[in-house]
C-alpha cells in the first residue's frame, strides 16, 4: 500500500478533530455564521415562493402592562401590521410586559427562586401568536420600538390552532435561543435572529422574554413570520457544517425545553444490571444526597441509570422536596406526572407554571398526582396553567391542607365559581390572582377564612364590582398583610384606602398603579404616608393628581421607601423630589416619566446629586 493513504487518513482525522474543537469553542457570532452558511445552502424550487405574514392573533400570554378592557400597552397590539415602527419611544399602541429589570425581584412581594432550575432556562414571560398560513419558517423578525433585547427564545408549534380537528401530537421546537444580554441602546430595531430549520410547518410562534437586564419596559410592535409552503431540502455539503456545529448547550436546550425521553429515564425498567458501585457505597448516605442536590432533573434521571446505588439515591423522595417543572413545559404530560408520582410523596414546593396546555395534562392526571403528592405541599405555582378547571381547585383545597402559597396568575380560563374552593385553604400566606376572573363574592369568602394572608395580588381582576368593599374586608381580616397589588383596580376610592391604611399597618408594598378613581384632594395619599410607615414600595402610576404635598408626606413618614412610581403626574416639582431623595436614603427606583414639571434637565441634576438612585424618565419620539 502506498504511504500516501495512511497519511491522508491521519490528516483527515486531524482535520475532523480541529473542526470539532472549533465547533465547541466557537463564539456565538461564529456559530451564527455557521447557521447562516446552512441557510444559504437550502434549496427551494422556483414555485416554493417565500410567504411573509404578520401575526393574525395573540392567543396566549403571561402578563402585560395594559388593561384587560383596552388596547393600550397590551399584548393584543402584536397582532397585525406595525403601529409605530420604525419610530422609537414609549407608545401606548405597543405590547408591553408587566415588569422589567431586577426591581420586582428585590421588593417584599418577591418569592424565593426554585432550586434545580436549569441554567439555560431564564424565561420570565411569553406571548403566543398565530398566523394565517402554516409555513416552514425561514425567518422570524421582531419589531422592537423601545428598550430592545428582551426576547431570548423563539419556538414553533406543530399544532394548527385553526384546524377543526385536534392534533394527534403536539410538538414544540426551539427556532432560536440566547442568554439575556444587555443592549446599551433604547432605540427601535428590527430583530432578525438566525433561526434553525424544522421538519414541520407552523403557524403558531411563541416568544419568551427576560427583561431582567433592561433599564426600562421593552415595547414590541409586530412579529413577522417568513416561510415557505413546501419543506426546503438541504444540500449535501451542509451536513458537514451542521455536524460540526454541535455545542454542549445544544444538548442542554433540548432537555431544557422538552424532557425528551425523561419518562423512560424515570421508569425503573430502564435500569439494567450495570457496573459495581465503585467507591460511592463508602460515602455517607447524606453526603451523596447533598451532592445530588446540585443536579438538574434530567441529569438526575440520567444518573439513575448508572448503578443501583445511585438509582436508589436519585429516586429518594428527599431529592424532590423542591420540584420545578416549569422549564419542561413543552413536554410535560400525564405520563411524566405518573412516573414522578412515587418520588414526590414529600414534595413541598411544586412549580407547574406554563405546563399542561393544549391537552398535555388532563384534569384526571393532575388530580391523581395531587392525591398522592399533595399532603406536604406548602407552595404551588400554577401560573398560565390553562388545563385547570373547578375540579382542579377543589382537589387542591382537599388534598393540600398545608398549602401556604398559591399562584394562579393569568389563569384567565378558570370559571368564576372555581375560586370559591380557595376559601378552604385557611393556612394561605400568599395568594396571586393577577388576571383571573375571581368575583367579589368568592374573594370576600377567601378573605374571611384566610386571615393569615401576608401577600395578596389582585391586579387586573376585572370581575370585582366594588374594590372598596374588598379593601374594607382586607383591613378587617388581614392584619398581617405585608404586600398588596391592586394594579388597575377600576373603582377603589379614598374610603377603601382609609380602611386599608388603618387595618393593615404592616404593609410594606402597595401597588395602586392606574387606579383612576383615587384623587389626592381627598387626602388619601397623605393618609397612606402617615399610617403606613413601613412602606418600601409604592406605585401611584398614572395618577394625575399626585402633588408636592403627597411627596413631602412620604419624605417625612416613609423613610424606608425603596421604590416609588409617580409616572404621569403634572403636580410634582423637582423641589419636593429633592426632599424625598434626601429623606429616603434607601430609595433606589424613582419613575417620573411623563411628569410635566420634571424635565430632562431636572432629572440630570437629581442624578448628579443622588447617583445611587435610578431615576426613570421615559419619552415618546
Amino acid at each position: 500500500m502506498s504511504p500516501v493513504f495512511p497519511m491522508l487518513t491521519v490528516l483527515t482525522m486531524f482535520y475532523y478533530i480541529c473542526l470539532r474543537r472549533r465547533a465547541r469553542t466557537a463564539t456565538r457570532g461564529e456559530m451564527m455564521n455557521s447557521h447562516r452558511t446552512i441557510e444559504s445552502n437550502s434549496r427551494t424550487s422556483p414555485l416554493n415562493a417565500e410567504v411573509v405574514q404578520y401575526a393574525k392573533e395573540v392567543v396566549d400570554f403571561s402578563s402585560h402592562y395594559g388593561s384587560e378592557n383596552s388596547m393600550s400597552y397590551t399584548m393584543w397590539n402584536l397582532a397585525g401590521v406595525p403601529n409605530v415602527f420604525p419610530s422609537s419611544g414609549d407608545f401606548t399602541q405597543t405590547a408591553v410586559f408587566r415588569t422589567y429589570g431586577a426591581w420586582w425581584d428585590q421588593c417584599p412581594s418577591a418569592s424565593l427562586p426554585f432550586k434545580r432550575t436549569p441554567p439555560n432556562f431564564q424565561s420570565q414571560d411569553y406571548v403566543e401568536l398565530t398566523f394565517e398560513q402554516q409555513v416552514y419558517p425561514t425567518a422570524v423578525h421582531v419589531l422592537e420600538t423601545y428598550h430592545p433585547g428582551a426576547v431570548i427564545r423563539i419556538l414553533a408549534c406543530s399544532a394548527n390552532p385553526y384546524s377543526p380537528n385536534p392534533p394527534t401530537e403536539v410538538r414544540w421546537e426551539i427556532l432560536w435561543s440566547e442568554r439575556p444580554t444587555k443592549l446599551n441602546a433604547s432605540q427601535a430595531r428590527q430583530f432578525k435572529p438566525c433561526i434553525k430549520q424544522i421538519n414541520f410547518p407552523t403557524n403558531l410562534i411563541r416568544l419568551e422574554v427576560n427583561s431582567s437586564l433592561l433599564d426600562y419596559y421593552t415595547e414590541l410592535d409586530a412579529v413577522v413570520l417568513h416561510g415557505v409552503k413546501d419543506r426546503p431540502v438541504l444540500s449535501l455539503k451542509t451536513s458537514l457544517i451542521d455536524m460540526n456545529d454541535i455545542e454542549d448547550d445544544a444538548y442542554e436546550e433540548k432537555d431544557g425545553c422538552g424532557m425528551d425521553n425523561l419518562n423512560k429515564k424515570f421508569s425503573s425498567a430502564v435500569l439494567r444490571e450495570g457496573p459495581n458501585n465503585g467507591y460511592f457505597d463508602k460515602l455517607p448516605y447524606e453526603l451523596i444526597q447533598l451532592i445530588l442536590n446540585h443536579l438538574t432533573l434530567p441529569d438526575l434521571c440520567r444518573l439513575a441509570q448508572t448503578c443501583k446505588l445511585l438509582s436508589q439515591h436519585c429516586c429518594d423522595p428527599l431529592q424532590y422536596i423542591h420540584l420545578n417543572l416549569q422549564p419542561y413545559w413543552a413536554k410535560l404530560d400525564d405520563t411524566s406526572l405518573e412516573f414522578l408520582q412515587s418520588r414526590c410523596t414529600l414534595v413541598q414546593w411544586l412549580n407547574l407554571s406554563w405546563t399542561g396546555n393544549r391537552g398535555f395534562i388532563s384534569v384526571a392526571g393532575f388530580s391523581r398526582f395531587l392525591k398522592v403528592c399533595g399532603s406536604e405541599l406548602v407552595r404551588l405555582e400554577l401560573s398560565c396553567s390553562h388545563f385547570l378547571n373547578e375540579t382542579c381547585l377543589e382537589v387542591i383545597s382537599e388534598m393540600c391542607p398545608n398549602l401556604q402559597a398559591l399562584n394562579l396568575s393569568s389563569c384567565d380560563k378558570l370559571p368564576p365559581q372555581a375560586f370559591n374552593h380557595i376559601a378552604k385553604l385557611c393556612s394561605l400566606k400568599r395568594l396571586v390572582l393577577y388576571r383571573t376572573k375571581v368575583e367579589q363574592t368568592a374573594l370576600l369568602s377567601i378573605l374571611n377564612f384566610c386571615s393569615e394572608l401576608q401577600h395578596l395580588s389582585l391586579g387586573s381582576c376585572v370581575m370585582i364590582e366594588d374594590y372598596d368593599v374588598i379593601a374594607s374586608m382586607i383591613g378587617a381580616k388581614c392584619k398581617k398583610l405585608r404586600t398588596l397589588d391592586l394594579w388597575r383596580c377600576k373603582n377603589i376610592t379614598e374610603n377603601g384606602i382609609a380602611e386599608l391604611a388603618s387595618g393593615c399597618p404592616l404593609l410594606e408594598e402597595l401597588d395602586l398603579g392606574w387606579c383612576p378613581t383615587l384623587q389626592s384632594s381627598t387626602g388619601c395619599f397623605t393618609r397612606l404616608a402617615r399610617q403606613l410607615p413601613h412602606l418600601q414600595k409604592l406605585f401611584l402610576t398614572a395618577n394625575r393628581s399626585v402633588c408636592d404635598t403627597d411627596i413631602e408626606e412620604l419624605a417625612c413618614n416613609c423613610t424606608r421607601l425603596q421604590q416609588l412610581d409617580i409616572l404621569g403626574t403634572r403636580m410634582v416639582s423637582p423641589a419636593s423630589l429633592r426632599k424625598l431623595l434626601e429623606s429616603c436614603k434607601d430609595l433606589s427606583l424613582l419613575d417620573v416619566s411623563f411628569c410635566s414639571q420634571i424635565d430632562n434637565r431636572a432629572v440630570l441634576e437629581l442624578n448628579a446629586s443622588f447617583p445611587k438612585v435610578f431615576i426613570k424618565k421615559s419619552f415618546t419620539q
